[in-house]
């Protein structure tokens, strides 16, 4: 099958939603399928403020439209709700072609963080952009019922997975210098990750953080006891993340947290907030803990089992991931594609 992906978000970016596109695309294709990435490298982009590795296409809409009648995709699908997002939807529903979309970020919840601008616009927007589509893939049973709750149709389920040969216990754990036990946040160092939950706690042992973002320079600043390390990948980051005793996660705003994924198959327990993502993923006392007390959490991940970490790990696959992705697909028939490809060369 010829497929589409069209995408605001895309390497040199390090997230979990390229991570997720860039395992989902390298399963399609083993599995004998073409796929077409429409990624911001493509066209003119300038940096988003206070996030300059996050590029905004300008003006992609024609370039997106030549992209996709050249590919003739059999498949459609809308990762993200940027520009080119924007495009791709206004592509299929001017054509009148099924497409499927992603929920991979909590889009009004992040606005909210930044901007005064109330849930109940953004959501207006949101359910406006994906209520359109045929399927839109969530991440977990949690978020589809919350999504549900504020109008989205059509939602069905697209876990995560771990690459658990890349992160996996270590005999060495020596990464991370400092007294035990050493709890670790990794992510994304920035306001809605709510990081300063984790940094202000009183917690015995010490404290890194590993990671890159917008808020770095001032935390750095007002945490002087914290070690930061900055942006780790591969095998430096598993041997990292392997060192810790405890990952302590504390994002409100994640719809799913591929971190957690890999502390557990690290053999490192987590502790998070009991909301959507972390709930899903982490079972007390198997796994970490969740707790509105965070501290709790923090300090009763220290008793849970590694190797009951790395247990619910082996849980999640990418090759699940990718079936999963392939088969909420909304196929063009031949003839639907036929017309709607004719009609558009002919503009």
């Amino acid at each position: 099958m010829r497929i589409a992906i069209i995408t605001d978000a895309w390497h040199p970016q390090i997230n979990g939603v390229v991570r997720t596109l860039t395992r989902t695309i390298d399963w399609l294709r083993q599995n004998g399928h073409e796929v077409l990435v429409v990624e911001p490298s493509a066209f003119r982009t300038f940096p988003l403020p206070s996030y300059p590795e996050i590029r905004i296409s300008l003006f992609p809409g024609r370039k997106v439209a030549d992209l996709l009648d050249e590919f003739a995709p059999e498949a459609i699908h809308v990762s993200t709700e940027g520009p080119l997002g924007l495009a791709a939807r206004k592509y299929a529903v001017e054509r009148d072609l099924p497409f499927t979309t992603a929920y991979h970020t909590r889009f009004p919840e992040y606005v909210k963080e930044r901007l005064p601008v109330p849930l109940s616009l953004s959501y207006t927007w949101v359910r406006w952009f994906h209520n359109a589509a045929e399927r839109v893939m969530v991440s977990t049973e949690s978020l589809r019922r919350e999504l549900a709750d504020h109008g989205i149709k059509n939602l069905f389920i697209m876990s995560r997975g771990v690459d658990t040969e890349l992160f996996k216990p270590r005999m060495h754990r020596n990464m991370l210098s400092g007294k035990r036990p050493v709890f670790l946040y990794l992510g994304r160092v920035a306001v809605e990750k709510n990081i300063e939950a984790f940094l202000s706690l009183e917690l015995p042992g010490s404290k890194h953080v590993i990671g890159d973002g917008p808020a770095l320079a001032a935390l750095k600043k007002k945490y002087p006891g914290v070690r930061f390390h900055g942006y780790k990948t591969g095998k430096d980051l598993s041997n990292h993340l392997a060192s810790a005793d405890v990952m302590v996660f504390p994002s409100k705003t994640d719809t799913f947290g591929l971190v957690i994924l890999e502390a557990m198959a690290c053999g490192v327990p987590v502790a998070a907030y009991p909301v959507q993502g972390p709930v899903d993923i982490i079972e007390n006392g198997r796994s970490g803990y969740t707790s509105e007390d965070l501290r709790a959490a923090a300090m009763k991940a220290l008793d849970v089992d590694p190797q009951s970490c790395r247990e619910r790990a082996l849980e999640f696959s990418w090759e699940r991931v990718g079936q999963q992705f392939f088969d909420n697909l909304a196929p063009i028939t031949t003839i639907g594609s036929e017309t709607a490809f004719q009609s558009a060369s002919s503009e």
